[in-house]
Formats: C-alpha cells, sequence, structure tokens
C-alpha cells in the first residue's frame, strides 16, 4: 500500500537539494533537504522492518537487502556508466583520479573518500563529479548495520510490541551518540567538512526516524494516527505540515554551510521538521481516503533518487560550458531523462519485474543487442578514461609545485632576515613580507619574478584570520618584514569586518600594510557577495588609515575576463598561457602597490 502524500517529503528533500546546488546564493541553507531524506528513510526502513515482523513474526534478512540492491545500485551503476563520455567536454582536472571516486562510489565509501581528499560541495577547487554520493554512502552503512541490528533484536522479541520497545531504546540511544558526536565534533574539528561527511557523526537523523517509526506505522494505521485523525480537523493537518516546511525554508534562506548554528542545532531542526511533516502526511492520508495523489507528485517522488544522483555531475561538467541558467535547464533535462530510464526500464528488469513499458520496448527489434552494446561501450569509455586520468590535475599539480618552490625560496632567505634584524632599532628588516592563499600559490613564480626579495608565504584555503596568526607568528619571530601584504579572502569571507579590523589593529610598529582585494567571479556563489564587501572594506580601510594602502586585484580581474573563462572563477588560467597571464597580471598588481608603499608611513601607534 502506497502512502499518499509521502511523495512530499521526497519532492521536498530534493527541491532543496537542487535549489541549493543550482543558485547557491539565494538559497545557502539547501544542503539540510540531505537530512530531510536521511530522517524519511530511517522512518521508511523501520517501520516497514517492524510491519514484516508484526506479519510473518520473523525479518527476512536477506530479502531485505536484496531489495535496498535491486533501488540503490543499478542507478548508481548507470550514472557512473553514463557521466564519463560527457567528461571529454571538460578539462583533465575534472577527471584527476577519477579511477579514486568511482571505487569510493561503488564500494560505498564516498564519505570517507572525501574526508581523506578534503572534498567539500563549496571547495573552490575542482569539484569532485561524484562527491554528492557522500549522502548514499551514509545512507548503505545505515541500512546494512540496521538492518543487521533490527533482525538480530527480532530474533529475541517474542512480541511485535516487544520489538518496537527494543527498537525505541536502540535508536534513542545511537541518535544521542550520533548527534553529540556532531555537536562536539563541530566545536573542535579544523573542518566542518569532516563532521558533515562522517557516518557517525550524520547518521542520527536516520535514528529520528527510527524513533518515530516505532509509533508510527506505514502498512497498518498505530494508536497514534487514530488518534490525531479524530482530533485534528483538514486545516489542522495541514497546518501542521506547513509548520515542518516553514522550519526548513527558514534554515535553507538564513542558514550557511559554514556557520557553526548548522552543525550544532541546525540538522537537528531540519531532521525534527522533517519528522513532524511525515507524521503530518501520515493522518493527511488517513482523513483523504477518496482524493488520489496527483500523478505528477508521484512520478516527482518516484524519480527523486535517481535525479539526486544524476544532477550533480551533469551541472559540474554543463557549468564548465555555458552559463548558470542554460546549466541548471540541461541538467534538469538529462537528470529526469535518466532518472525515467533507471526508473521505469533498468531497476524493474533487473529485479525480474515488468511493466507496460518494458513490455513494448521488449517487442523491439534487435533491442537486446543493442543494450548490450551500449553498457560495453560505456564500460569501455569508463575504463578507458579510468586508465589515461591523471591522479593529479594540473591545477593540483600547479600549485604543490608553486609550494615546493616558495618552500625553497624561504630557507634561503631565512638566513637574510635574521642577519638584517639585529640592524633594526626595532627588529625590522627592509622587504615585503606576503601573507596569501590558494590564489598567490598559484602566482607564486611570477610573484618572485616581480618581488625577489618578497618572503612569501601562501597555503591552499588559508583564510585572513590565519594570515592575522601567521603575522603576529613572524612579527615574534622577528621575521615581519616591513611592508607587510595581506593575499587573502575568498576563504570564509563572512567575517570580512573583523578580520579586517583585527589585521589592522594587530600589525605591529614600523609596518606598512597592503591589503590585496579578493576575487569573486561567480554570482552564483554563496560567497560572491561577502568577497565584494570584503574588497570594498579593505579600499575604505585604506582611505582612512595613513598606514594601509590597498593591491586592488578585484578592479584589476573585473577588468580582465580573458583570464577567467573555463575557471572557477576565483583561481586564473584555464591553460598555461592564460595561466602565465593571470599570474603576471596578479604580480604586477602587488608589486605596483608595493613600490607605492615605500612613499607611505609605517604605522607609529
Amino acid at each position: 500500500m502506497r502512502i499518499k502524500w509521502f511523495s512530499l517529503i521526497r519532492i521536498t528533500g530534493l527541491l532543496l537539494v537542487l535549489l541549493y546546488h543550482f543558485f547557491q546564493t539565494i538559497f545557502p541553507g539547501g544542503f539540510f533537504g540531505v537530512d530531510v531524506f536521511f530522517t524519511f528513510s530511517g522512518f521508511l526502513i523501520t517501520s516497514l522492518l517492524l510491519e514484516e515482523f508484526g506479519k510473518k513474526s520473523q525479518i527476512d534478512l536477506l530479502g531485505f537487502f536484496k531489495r535496498r540492491f535491486y533501488r540503490i545500485v543499478p542507478p548508481v551503476v548507470l550514472m557512473v556508466l553514463v557521466t564519463m563520455p560527457f567528461t571529454f567536454l571538460v578539462r583533465q582536472d575534472y577527471v584527476a583520479g577519477i579511477g579514486g571516486q568511482i571505487a569510493g562510489v561503488l564500494g560505498f565509501m564516498t564519505n570517507f573518500y572525501e574526508m581523506l581528499t578534503g572534498g567539500s560541495y563549496e571547495s573552490q577547487f575542482i569539484p569532485h563529479l561524484f562527491v554528492h554520493n557522500w549522502s548514499l554512502a551514509v545512507e548503505v552503512h545505515y541500512y546494512i548495520l540496521w538492518g543487521l541490528a533490527v533482525w538480530f533484536l527480532s530474533k529475541r522479541s517474542k512480541s511485535s510490541s516487544q520489538l518496537r520497545g527494543m527498537v525505541f531504546l536502540l535508536s534513542a540511544g545511537a541518535f544521542i551518540i550520533s548527534f553529540f558526536s556532531m555537536f562536539i565534533g563541530s566545536l573542535i574539528a579544523s573542518s566542518y567538512s569532516s563532521v558533515y561527511f562522517s557516518s557517525l557523526t550524520h547518521v542520527y537523523p536516520f535514528f529520528l526516524g527510527s524513533i518515530l517509526a516505532t509509533v508510527v506505522g506505514v502498512r497498518q494505521t498505530s494508536d497514534l494516527v487514530k488518534q490525531f485523525d479524530r482530533t485534528w480537523d483538514l486545516r489542522q493537518n495541514l497546518l501542521v505540515f506547513a509548520a515542518g516546511l516553514l522550519v526548513l525554508l527558514l534554515l535553507t534562506f538564513f542558514v550557511k554551510f559554514t556557520y557553526l548554528f548548522a552543525y550544532l542545532f541546525g540538522f537537528l531542526l531540519a531532521s525534527l521538521a522533517a519528522v513532524t511533516m511525515i507524521f503530518a502526511a501520515r493522518v493527511l492520508h488517513e482523513k483523504t481516503p477518496e482524493i488520489q495523489e496527483p500523478r505528477i507528485i508521484t512520478f516527482l517522488a518516484d524519480t527523486s533518487y535517481a535525479v539526486y544522483l544524476f544532477h550533480w555531475p551533469f551541472y559540474i561538467i554543463f557549468s564548465q560550458l555555458m552559463s548558470n541558467l542554460p546549466a541548471v535547464i540541461l541538467t534538469v533535462i538529462f537528470s529526469y531523462f535518466f532518472a525515467i530510464l533507471s526508473f521505469y526500464i533498468i531497476e524493474p528488469l533487473i529485479a525480474g519485474k515488468t511493466n507496460p513499458l518494458i513490455r513494448k520496448i521488449s517487442r523491439l527489434p534487435h533491442i537486446k543487442p543493442i543494450s548490450a552494446s551500449g553498457v560495453a561501450i560505456l564500460t569501455l569509455i569508463t575504463l578507458v578514461i579510468i586508465t589515461v586520468a591523471p591522479q593529479v590535475g594540473a591545477f593540483e599539480t600547479d600549485l604543490m609545485v608553486n609550494g615546493f618552490k616558495q618552500a625553497q625560496t624561504n630557507i634561503g632567505q631565512t638566513k637574510t632576515l635574521a642577519e638584517q634584524a639585529e640592524l633594526s632599532r626595532l627588529g625590522i628588516s627592509e622587504g615585503t613580507s606576503l601573507i596569501g592563499d590558494s590564489v598567490a600559490l598559484r602566482a607564486n613564480t611570477a610573484l618572485q619574478e616581480a618581488l625577489p626579495e618578497a618572503n612569501i608565504n601562501a597555503q591552499v584555503s588559508r583564510t585572513t584570520k590565519q594570515a592575522n596568526d601567521i603575522m603576529l607568528l613572524n612579527s615574534q619571530n622577528k621575521a615581519l618584514l616591513k611592508t607587510v601584504v595581506i593575499a587573502t579572502g575568498v576563504n570564509n569571507p563572512e567575517g570580512y569586518k573583523n578580520d579586517l579590523d583585527s589585521i589592522v589593529s594587530n600589525l605591529p610598529k614600523g609596518h606598512h600594510l597592503i591589503l590585496v582585494t579578493p576575487y569573486e567571479g561567480d554570482k552564483s556563489k554563496d560567497t560572491y557577495t561577502s568577497v565584494e564587501q570584503y574588497a570594498a572594506y579593505a579600499r575604505e580601510l585604506a582611505e582612512k588609515t595613513p598606514y594601509v594602502s590597498i593591491a586592488d586585484w578585484n578592479k584589476v580581474s573585473k577588468e580582465h575576463p580573458e583570464i577567467w573563462a573555463g575557471t572557477d572563477q576565483v583561481h586564473f588560467g584555464n591553460d598555461n598561457s592564460k595561466l602565465e597571464e593571470g599570474a603576471k597580471l596578479y604580480a604586477e598588481t602587488i608589486a605596483a602597490a608595493v613600490k607605492a608603499s615605500q612613499e607611505l608611513p609605517v604605522k607609529s601607534k
């Protein structure tokens, strides 16, 4: 028996995720949609297991795993095979290490793979094509362990009510452990991504769903559902559902991935909102016996899982080839085409089922050899790409090489700095200390040519707050040169005002400060507005503070759109010539500011 209106839960989860990926600036908290999926899956799976025991006095564990296999694996394999030919449309950076990604997907270990490689949806570098499968990995881990746990408890239960009680207690205990793991982990972790991806910390929405399942049935109408069916009228029922949806919308519009609140309370609120909607939908099913669920709602719910799988790699590829809106439209079209193929044809065929569409297709001439040939060709293409793909992309290679060059240069400068420090009354040596992020690291060679005596310290994902700490440490060690260049701002720019004020306030006496204005060219990114505000505030500080000036990289970047074609709009250069051109512009912008600063005062108070 299909429960009407549960489809709305699936659609809500998918819609939030799609809006987050497609229009992150407008819907920065759409990632909470994944927790809607998690909560609903925990509820549905636990309900079906409990009801199977109530009906048969046992649980067919092998049958449970078979059903999960038929539902999960075929779309995943199809996603991998279909995506690979499209990668010929983008540069090789997007298939670097693709074999490891595919192994993670097919082994349902993508979340651990991303934790080990530092992957993130909000990465400013080359996003992994299959990073979104982290959620599927967590889901499969839950299915395996929870299926075994409930089956084990069923062997020791004498009645359905006893099993429900034991499942409730185990779910509550698992929820508490997982929730506090995320709560504490988010307070001490250096990166939220590790807490977000971990099966231990992010599994608790499933257990909230499992707790609900012990008191609310799917096929069987529990006493609690009957009670609220009698108590609520239709208006009250809809208001409860709307209240859960409203909480999700508030989280979607106002909570960002980088907010600590998301990890302390956000995921919990999203899961509780999903619980509210699930319960309201279950009661609504009882209240509307004469109303049929619209077919479009059923269709959108049935294909939601496959659309989730296909949309991310298609969007990453198409967004490299065109502007955002056309990329979104093409992504939706291709995702639904392959989702329909998967749900209505491939999955039933593998499970040994049939339907009118399958019967029509089976009558087409030569359909079996054509299908087999298609699968073989896609498999061959995938294997070839895995074989020839570089393990490390050109972008990451460039960063590593520049990092080595930077380290070599800094070693040679250490002795000179120590000798010069002795000659200065304040322990300040002439020269330039540049503290930057991955953009500066990418331009390391050009910076060394433009500023041969500069001490360059650039690192991937460095924030302005971290640059402040490095500046203070160098000052304590008498290694901070007279002109200090802070070239950060694209990583965690939301607290730009406090970060920049701290830099200016903490700048030691006798130094001049140059702020490099950051550039983010992708207006669809959540950080775009903050980066622009960062640049504007840096200019404001330079105008009112005598010992502060700027290197306006933000302005120069906008004047040279040619260096951004085919990039992530933060790191210039899609090929060697554009990389050299962008690096030269970046270095010249900073070198000009350094030269101009020689005529400007240093901090005296």
